[in-house]
């Protein structure tokens, strides 16, 4: 009997079966953890044997130190001396050890190599040590306990008490899909290993771009480096020379929705990465007030180039956070619960360098010092007015923004090419880690 081609290549596909995690090839098994890993065990604290912190010295990891993005390379971290890693015997690390915190901050995951090390991880970590002769491959473990199989299972035994913990039974516990083929395993970690490597390397580069951008702000806005074809002394200007300061319209985030006027709240200036909103190009975005516009005054209504400074922060960085408005069309726009409206008493300021003269370490430092409060520290209308920054020409300024702005173009192209690249890798672990693409 003559068989189709479809019909043969039907034959061929893969057998799927429904186990306890979903979904998964025939061939494959849903093993616990424990019946692959050498030990699973916790850190512990200095303070546990008598000792303490330091200020430099050998890393002591925890929750918080770990990326969500996966890997040991720590940005939050504390120090602990020589003497001490030695004590502390079983919170110190190995090659190849995978990390999980269960504690705070669940499910984020690291793989100890050679340049993490020495190191120490505290209770709110939890190691796996795989046995020489594992059948699961350390790294296919490691993307293995990042994917969605293992958070959602790590959200329906996570305890919500005084913080969000799992033990280290449930971690012994963890069901994982596990191919039968060690080659096929190390197959999967590698593909996704190349695709986090392309991450990186976008992550890498933007963050130099940044820097590069930053301080090219540094050198053009302080007029330590002109451009050609200037020349001259700029003048220091006050911001009360400039700008009349006046505040927002009151409202709670929990009064905002889809419908109303377009509503600028403080806690969105604190988010946001730029200096500035377009309104016509983020118009569906912004959080909207349902009011009448003759309920709202003038002055709280935001223009073309209207700069909204934020009045309190809860650290250093927001002190001097900012947006500049891009409204040429007049849409209504109300500023909002601890703002600070800037609206320009002449054009001595070009509205697209009035986006970065406000971001240089000296107008920054004014703004700190101006700053009151503790906990939370706060800046009046009054200082602001007080706050100087320099200005050269209105031409000067404009070739200095375009530059600027050509770098905030090339910027925003790398973060949407990082932004695509991170869910690809995204859609592709789903796929390579159920087993609904195989490599093998």
């Amino acid at each position: 009997m003559e068989v189709k081609e479809s019909s043969a290549k039907y034959l061929t596909r893969p057998r799927y079966k429904q186990t306890e995690i979903g979904v998964i090839p025939e061939d494959w098994e849903a093993q616990p953890l424990a019946g692959s890993c050498e030990i699973v065990t916790k850190g512990t604290t200095p303070t546990s044997i008598g000792r303490a912190f330091t200020n430099n010295g050998i890393r002591f990891l925890k929750a918080e130190s770990l990326s969500e993005g996966g890997g040991t390379i720590p940005e939050k971290v504390a120090f602990i001396d020589d003497a001490t890693h030695k004590l502390l015997k079983r919170s110190q690390l190995s090659v190849g050890d995978v990390l999980i915190s269960i504690a705070g901050v669940l499910g984020r995951v690291g793989l100890v190599e050679n340049g993490d090390l020495p190191a120490n991880i505290n209770q709110a970590l939890a190691v796996v040590r795989l046995g020489k002769n594992a059948a699961l491959s350390r790294l296919f473990l490691f993307y293995c306990l990042r994917s969605s199989i293992v958070s959602k299972q790590i959200r329906d035994i996570s305890v919500q008490a005084a913080q969000a913990n799992i033990s280290l039974q449930n971690v012994r516990e963890f069901l994982l899909p596990v191919p039968s083929s060690r080659v096929e395993q190390e197959a999967i970690a590698q593909a996704l290993r190349d695709a986090d490597a392309l991450i990186e390397s976008l992550e890498q580069l933007l963050a130099k771009r940044r820097q590069l951008k930053q301080g090219s702000m540094q050198e053009l806005l302080t007029g330590r480096k002109r451009l050609p074809g200037f020349g001259g002394e700029w003048e220091v200007k006050a911001l009360g020379e400039l700008f009349t300061f006046s505040g927002g319209l009151s409202a709670s985030r929990d009064q905002l929705s889809e419908e109303g006027h377009c509503y600028l709240h403080y806690g969105d200036i604190h988010l946001s990465s730029k200096s500035f909103i377009d309104v016509r190009a983020e118009f569906q975005d912004i959080p909207k007030l349902k009011i009448p516009l003759n309920k709202i005054a003038a002055k709280s209504l935001l223009a073309d180039g209207d700069v909204v400074f934020v009045d309190a922060s809860e650290d250093d960085e927001g002190a001097s956070k900012h947006v500049v408005v891009a409204n040429p069309e007049g849409t209504p726009f109300i500023s909002g619960l601890h703002t600070i409206v800037a609206k320009s008493r002449n054009d001595e300021l070009e509205k697209r360098y009035r986006r970065y003269c406000f971001q240089t370490r000296e107008v920054k430092a004014q703004f700190l010092f101006f700053a009151v409060g503790t906990k939370v520290s706060g800046i009046s209308k009054t200082n602001i007015a007080k706050v100087t920054v320099p200005v050269p020409s209105v031409a000067e300024q404009g070739a200095i923004a375009s530059i600027l702005s050509d770098m905030d173009a090339e910027i925003a192209g790398m973060e949407t090419r990082l932004a695509k690249a991170r869910r690809v890798k995204q859609g592709m672990m789903q796929a390579l880690i159920t087993g609904a693409t195989r490599l093998i």
